[in-house]
This record gives structure tokens, sequence and C-alpha cells, in this order.
């Protein structure tokens, strides 16, 4: 079994969250894909953010259209912090033979090495990295130069895939929403309608 991992606060999840998960689906061939909405992260305040188990149920109505994707709860399940070597090797226990494939953007990429026990996270997964096609030459030498990098320091396996990016942001969504914009261009329409239905990033 091939298994994609897409992490993040999702607050709320968007179309573009979808847009790498599908793609990374297609291009690389994978069974299924994980959508996981993060619990405490070290690295981030998380003043602001909605209970995980609102993100987590937005997660669900998102996914709801793609047979491929299903929504995790290990994060949001566990106490205290949240360290991504901690996550795979769970869904190592649960799933031994399966293969993993850590899916990031670009800029995620360049702070790998900064993570808790990044050794561990390298040595358990593949890492898919999401680029713009239309990215700078010295962001790209940059990106090639990293990967190179963590081969060489942690016998990384890192897949790079092109991707039109867009201006989509989780915190431009929820200005959006504050002042009682649609929002529907930018979520799935059932999403769109929950965070209506229930006020939700209403200040």
């Amino acid at each position: 079994m091939k298994t994609g991992i897409l992490g993040g606060t999702f607050n709320p999840i968007h179309d573009q969250h979808l847009a790498l998960a599908v793609k990374a689906h297609d291009k690389l061939m994978l069974d299924k894909v994980l959508i996981m909405p993060s619990g405490i992260s070290y690295f981030k305040k998380n003043t602001g953010v909605l209970p995980a188990e609102t993100r987590y149920r937005m997660c669900c109505l998102a996914a709801d259209e793609f047979p491929y994707l299903e929504v995790s709860d290990i994060e949001i399940k566990r106490s205290g912090n949240t360290y991504t070597y901690e996550t795979l090797e769970e869904i190592k226990r649960n799933e031994p033979s399966d293969e993993l494939f850590f899916i990031i953007g670009s800029d995620t990429l360049f702070s790998l090495k900064s993570w808790k026990c990044p050794d561990k996270v390298f040595s358990q997964a593949n890492i898919v990295v999401f680029q713009r096609p239309e990215g700078s030459v010295d962001v790209s030498d940059k990106i090639l130069d990293t990967i190179e990098e963590y081969k060489e320091t942690f016998d990384a396996h890192i897949i790079l895939l092109d991707i039109d990016i867009s201006d989509i942001s989780s915190s431009m969504i929820r200005e959006k929403a504050a002042r009682g914009e649609d929002i529907s261009m930018f979520v799935p329409r059932s999403v769109a309608e929950y965070i209506k239905e229930n006020g939700l990033y209403h200040e």
C-alpha cells in the first residue's frame, strides 16, 4: 500500500490543500492520501486556531467527494506537542508494510532539518515536495541544493513535483468569512456551508 500524508492546521482546509493531495495521488499512483489536521504544533502559536474537532469535521466534509482521501485523527488525539516523526512511527506500527509519502510545500523543505528528530522523519517516509513550475532559478537552485544536502546527511528520498500554486490562503479565507463574504470559490461548498451555518471565524 502506498500512502500519502498531507498534514496541516487546516484552519480551514481549502481547494489548494486538496489540489496537493489529488496531484500527489495521481502522479505517484498512491492508494490513499491521509488528510491529517494537526494537534498542538510546537512551531506555532495556536491563537485563533479553531478546536481540533471542528477542523477535523471540515476536513471530513472536504474529503468526502474523493474516494482515496481519508481523514486521520492521529495528531489531534495526541496530548502535548505534535511531532511528525511520532506520527510516522504510529502509522508504521499500524500498517508496517505501507510505503509512506509525506507531502509538503517547498517552503517547508528548508525547515525540515530543524524538526524534532529529522533523521526519523526521513527514514520512515519519502518526502514529496511541491514547487511552483514558474519558480525563479535562484529558488529552484536552493531547493535542489537542499535536497542534495538532505540526501547526503540523512540518506533522504525526496520527490520533487510541480504544481500551480494559487494565492488561496487560510488566513485570507478566515478574513473573508469574518466579513460575511462568499468563500465557496476557495473551499468545497460543503465546507463553506459548514463555516456559515456555525458562524465560524466571526469576531
